[in-house]
């Protein structure tokens, strides 16, 4: 874990119109310790050339984004998931990311029950290879507007139910992230019960803009919103949670300007919050 003085993480996604070399070239420019990489900006790169690229960036690889979409209708879409994670578990271990975080899937029509235990079933699967690996599986859970078709684990607390119907074993955890959990009214119960589980493995933050435009794509700035940041990351530190914290940003408004300017608001946003 970093130290508590530099745990700022920024998600390559949030500076989406940056190429993987220009995020290595810019975030130690304002401060950014830690990089979570998404996996499309991998694709036609040579994978043990990241982490060098990372190393001599001075980042910390903090996760990998995203596994999961487990479920399916058919046994051969849920077989090509889990053989999609299984090559997400590889791109970690290169890359020298510890965490994949899963994006758990939903199937419009299907029961919500059924999509989630083929999550779990899913999850199951790809595990020994997440142990070998000596990577970890973080489940997120998002906001409920994303069940049809996105994830059906909505909850910390069906996060936690999946991790303990599988054994709580160690290579899983959860990532907390800030937009998709803020309103649930369990969530300092929930935060607390998987932190005495050693299961905090993430905390994705952002804010939650009045009025959202885009469910999507108009988060918002730390502090450009309604989310209580500091109080969730108060109950994220009360239950031993000791990590980045990763900024997550999809906003049209702000990858449509001037990245190097929205990089150093992220900075200024970040020690107004945390200091």
């Amino acid at each position: 874990m970093p130290p508590p003085s530099n745990r700022l993480c920024v998600h390559t996604a949030t500076t989406k119109p940056w190429s993987l070399d220009e995020c290595f070239a810019e975030y130690p420019k304002q401060g950014v310790s830690g990089i979570s990489i998404w996996r499309q900006t991998l694709e036609g790169r040579v994978l043990a050339d990241v982490q060098r690229q990372a190393i001599d960036a001075g980042l910390q690889v903090v996760s990998l984004c995203r596994g999961g979409f487990f479920p399916a209708l058919s046994q051969t879409a849920r077989q090509a998931a889990i053989d999609d994670n299984r090559l997400a578990i590889e791109q970690a271990q290169t890359i020298g990311a510890p965490v994949v975080v899963l994006v758990c899937g939903a199937v419009p029509g299907q029961s919500l029950q059924e999509s989630r235990k083929q999550i779990a079933d899913g999850i199951a699967a790809v595990l020994p290879v997440a142990q070998q690996a000596g990577v970890k599986l973080a489940i997120e859970p998002l906001h409920p507007m994303y069940c049809d078709d996105r994830s059906a684990v909505n909850t910390m607390k069906q996060a936690n139910a999946i991790c303990d119907a599988l054994g709580s074993p160690s290579h899983l955890g959860i990532a907390l992230d800030v937009y998709h959990v803020w309103w649930d009214p369990d969530l300092q119960e929930q935060i607390a019960i998987a932190g005495r589980a050693d299961r905090l493995t993430a905390f994705h933050i952002c804010d939650w803009k009045t009025p959202t435009t885009d469910l999507l794509n108009d988060r918002g700035l730390m502090g450009e919103g309604c989310i209580p940041i500091q109080q969730i990351n108060q109950w994220m530190e009360q239950a031993g949670f000791t990590g980045f914290r990763e900024v997550e940003i999809f906003s049209n408004q702000w990858w449509a300007l001037d990245q190097r300017e929205f990089l150093k608001r992220i900075q200024a946003s970040y020690i107004d919050h945390f200091g």
